[in-house]
């Protein structure tokens, strides 16, 4: 490995990394969908990893074809500028349609009181949900099956903005074996950080009992994704 090509493989890891932190699309949208929909550890990283191999991947792909039909820098970022804007709308799209849904859900499954009348003039209340008798339907279990793949149409045509013009320097020098270094280098920093703060964030939330807003976790959740989307569209996060 050229020192240039050490160089521009450490500039990888970082801007991996850095991409990620600062990028809350990253690992928001699967801490909360996590929580609401109450996903196990093992199948929240299995979603990260999809999505995130999806997001660096489509990429990867793109600066691949750029380069061998000889597009210019500035061609190739103006297509990941278009994905990125319909990444990002899509994103506020899916979460304010998820947020009204939760809210909907919220409200249908507020706990309401009985009264039973027994022999001698006795009573007795207890709190019922509607909501709850409804979640292992078939309609149900389409819709939980549904959201990953969701998320990971939307990872997919969500750009990484540094990994471009870090491609272009080997190109320009002839050199595949960079390319591909700087590709790897880039897709595992970028996705072992993503992994890492989503199950961190996950665990610790499991064992954080939300009471009375449990109800609403569907609708934070909605809230968060939108939110993430409008960062995005609107501080360039």
């Amino acid at each position: 490995m050229s020192d240039k090509i050490l160089i521009l493989s450490i500039t990888a890891a970082s801007m991996g990394f850095i991409h990620t932190v600062l990028g809350p699309d990253h690992y928001l949208p699967f801490i909360v969908m996590s929580k609401a929909r109450k996903w196990s550890i093992v199948r929240t990283g299995m979603i990260t990893l999809l999505c995130g191999v999806g997001h660096v991947g489509s990429s990867i792909l793109i600066g691949v074809i750029g380069i061998a039909f000889g597009l210019g820098l500035s061609k190739v970022k103006g297509i990941e500028g278009i994905r990125g804007d319909i990444a990002a709308w899509a994103f506020i799209a899916f979460g304010f349609l998820y947020m009204l849904w939760g809210i909907f859900r919220a409200i249908r499954n507020k706990p309401h009181k009985h009264k039973h009348l027994h022999n001698g003039g006795i009573t007795h209340e207890h709190e019922h949900r509607h909501a709850n008798e409804h979640d292992h339907t078939h309609k149900g279990e389409k819709a939980v099956n549904l959201t990953p793949w969701v998320l990971f149409l939307i990872f997919v045509l969500g750009p990484c903005e540094p990994l471009i013009p870090l491609l272009m320097y080997p190109a320009a020098k002839h050199n595949p074996g960079g390319i591909i270094i700087v590709s790897l280098i880039f897709a595992v920093v970028t996705i072992l950080t993503m992994l890492v703060l989503v199950l961190l964030a996950t665990y610790s939330l499991k064992s954080i009992p939300l009471g009375k807003m449990e109800r609403y976790t569907h609708a934070i959740a909605g809230a968060t994704i939108l939110l993430s989307g409008c960062a995005i569209v609107f501080l360039g996060l």
